[in-house]
C-alpha cells in the first residue's frame, strides 16, 4: 500500500498556528462543546464505539518553558458527566512522549487492537466519581517540549495524550487545554492539536453548527467519512473551494455509515470546513458520536484544531458557465 504523509512546511506551520483557537480541545472554531469516553463495559448506543479516546499535541521547537496538559472535570460524576444507573466508572488518563508515541502505527490505527500506548509514558492518573474533581481542573506536567516525539511532518514534538474508559458504563464528559502554565490557561504559541478518530458531543441547542477541519494534500484525490451513532440528527455537509455543501452520509442509532468524496482541484492545499447541522424538528440531546476519514488508501486523515489555511469559502466562480447570448 503506498503511503501518504501528510507533510507541510514547518514554516507555514508557525505561521498558522499561532491563535490561542489551537490551545483548547475541542477548539474555539470547532463549536464543539464537549469529548466524550465511556467505560469499558459502556453501551455503544450512548454513543462510544470502543471507549478510548486520543489526542496528539504539536508542540514548535521554538518552546522554551515547560508544557501542560490539562483535563476540566476529569472525574466520572457529578453535573457534567452522563450517568448510567449508579456512578461505577474509572478512567484512566495517560500522556505519552518519545519515539513511537506518535509515529507507531498502531497509535494512529483506528482500531486500538495494537500498541496505542507506543512511546514512553509521561504521566498517568485514574479518576472515578471524585467530588473533588467535579467541574475543575486537573493539570499533567510539567513536561519539557523535548520529552514529546520529534515529528516535523506534524510541526514539532508530539506529545499523545490517551483517555480510556478502564470499568463502568458511565459517560466521561471533558474538555482539555494545552498550557504553558500548570494553574491557568495559557496558551503556547504555535501549537495546536489534532486528532485521527474524534469522539464528542453534539450541542443540544439546534442553532449551533460545530466543524471539523482535515486538511488536504495534493496526494488526496477522494476522501471516506464514517460516522457513528449519529441519530440521524442532522446533516453533516462539505464547504470548500469546491464543494458548497456536499452532503456526507449520517448513521443512525448505534450503527456506523460511510460515503465517498471526490476531491477537486481546487480543495488541494486547503482545509475542508465538515459543518454539523443538527435536526432544529428532533430537538436530540446528549448526541454522543463518532467521526473518522480515510484518504483513497485507507489511511486515516488527521483532523486539526484549527483549519490550516483559514477556514475555506466556496468559489463561486468555479463551473458558473455564461448565460446563453452573453458575451464569454
Amino acid at each position: 500500500m503506498k503511503q501518504i504523509f501528510y507533510c507541510f512546511n514547518i514554516i507555514l506551520f508557525a505561521g498558522l498556528m499561532m491563535s490561542a483557537n489551537a490551545q483548547p480541545v475541542p477548539a474555539v472554531d470547532e463549536n464543539i462543546p464537549w469529548l466524550i469516553t465511556f467505560g469499558k463495559d459502556g453501551d455503544t448506543a450512548w454513543g462510544d464505539d470502543d471507549f478510548i479516546q486520543i489526542i496528539f499535541f504539536s508542540i514548535p521547537e521554538s518552546q522554551q518553558g515547560s508544557i501542560y496538559i490539562r483535563v476540566f472535570d476529569p472525574d466520572v460524576g457529578g453535573m457534567h458527566d452522563e450517568l448510567k444507573g449508579s456512578w461505577n466508572t474509572q478512567m484512566r488518563y495517560s500522556v505519552y512522549g518519545g519515539r513511537g508515541a506518535c509515529s507507531n502505527e498502531g497509535a494512529r490505527k483506528l482500531k486500538r487492537d495494537g500498541n496505542y500506548k507506543s512511546g514512553t509514558m509521561l504521566g498517568s492518573k485514574t479518576f472515578g466519581n471524585d467530588p473533588k474533581f467535579d467541574g475543575k481542573w486537573f493539570t499533567f506536567g510539567p513536561f519539557n517540549p523535548s520529552e514529546g516525539e520529534l515529528l516535523q511532518d506534524y510541526g514539532g514534538y508530539v506529545f499523545k495524550f490517551v483517555v480510556e474508559g478502564l470499568s463502568g458504563d458511565d459517560g466521561n464528559v471533558y474538555t482539555l487545554f494545552l498550557s504553558s502554565d500548570a494553574n491557568s490557561n495559557k496558551p503556547i504559541e504555535g501549537a495546536f492539536a489534532f486528532y485521527f478518530k474524534y469522539k464528542f458531543r453534539l450541542h443540544d441547542n439546534v442553532n449551533e453548527v460545530s466543524h471539523i477541519y482535515p486538511y488536504i494534500t495534493d496526494k488526496v484525490v477522494s476522501i471516506k467519512q464514517s460516522n457513528f451513532d449519529w441519530d440521524d440528527d442532522g446533516i453533516i455537509r462539505i464547504i470548500s473551494p469546491s464543494k458548497n455543501g456536499e452532503r456526507m452520509a449520517v448513521s443512525g442509532d448505534d450503527v456506523w455509515v460511510t460515503s465517498q468524496h471526490h476531491i477537486g482541484k481546487d480543495d488541494i492545499n486547503s482545509s475542508l470546513d465538515i459543518q454539523m447541522i443538527k435536526d432544529k424538528n428532533k430537538k436530540i440531546r446528549n448526541n454522543n458520536v463518532v467521526i473518522y476519514l480515510e484518504n483513497q488508501y485507507g489511511e486515516l486523515m488527521p483532523f486539526y484544531s484549527i483549519p490550516i489555511g483559514g477556514i475555506p469559502k466556496y468559489k463561486y466562480s468555479i463551473g458558473i458557465k455564461p448565460k446563453s447570448g452573453d458575451k464569454p
